[in-house]
């Protein structure tokens, strides 16, 4: 961080290092810079993964698959179940057609769910390299692009709250513009009463999380 606010003092950084929240917090505040050129890359690959777990379950193509993850880059992340579709027909409705069973479509969707969650650990897993590197670091690339190229997209991202979604001073996973000059707005959903109970929940890990960096001194 003070190798970059030194020979790149007007860098736009995307952070991908974990403990991801901490680690965003982190380089905000050693290298000073504005929150709107400082963010973390999470979202892009949690919401891609729970893309892929719907695209898998329906037989369709990812491409055609929208699905946004809120809430800090852990086990307490936050699928938004409600605004997952498959080019504007929601991924509920489409399960409850498969299966016509109300019942089991919410168990098989609340399973996606947990497997999001858990999808980090899952790829690991599997690579037994330690870490999960290939996807991540596609996410990252195309946050990049977007800032790069000023594409204006819009995409879930670890960024800087003041009052958006009922959260102030902290990095929390939501979706955001990206352009040139990095996070260039916030975009709030309409969250319901368990939903927003939910990214509380997530939000509260993050603070906790930042609060043990603190304690550590840094």
């Amino acid at each position: 961080a003070e190798g970059v606010r030194d020979n790149a003092p007007n860098a736009i950084v995307i952070i991908i290092s974990n403990p991801l929240d901490a680690m965003v917090t982190l380089f905000k505040k050693v290298t000073g810079f504005p929150t709107n050129r400082v963010m973390g890359q999470a979202g892009v690959l949690d919401s891609s993964r729970f893309a892929s777990f719907i695209a898998w379950e329906l037989g369709v193509s990812v491409k055609d698959v929208n699905a946004m993850v809120l809430g800090g880059h852990g086990d307490t992340m936050v699928p938004l179940v409600r605004y997952a579709n498959v080019n504007g027909v929601p991924a509920l409705e489409l399960l409850e057609r498969k299966y016509n069973d109300k019942a089991k479509a919410k168990e098989v969707m609340d399973a996606m769910v947990e497997r999001t969650k858990m999808a980090g650990g899952e790829v690991v897993k599997l690579l037994k390299t330690g870490s999960a590197f290939y996807s991540p670091a596609s996410a990252a690339i195309a946050m990049a692009e977007a800032i790069i190229y000023d594409e204006k997209r819009v995409l879930p991202t670890c960024a800087f709250l003041n009052g958006e979604f009922n959260v102030n001073g902290y990095y929390v996973g939501v979706p955001a513009v990206l352009g040139a000059n990095g996070v260039e707005k916030i975009l709030e959903l309409s969250l319901n009463d368990e939903e927003q109970s939910a990214l509380n929940h997530s939000v509260d890990s993050v603070k906790s999380l930042v609060v043990d960096m603190e304690r550590l001194g840094f």
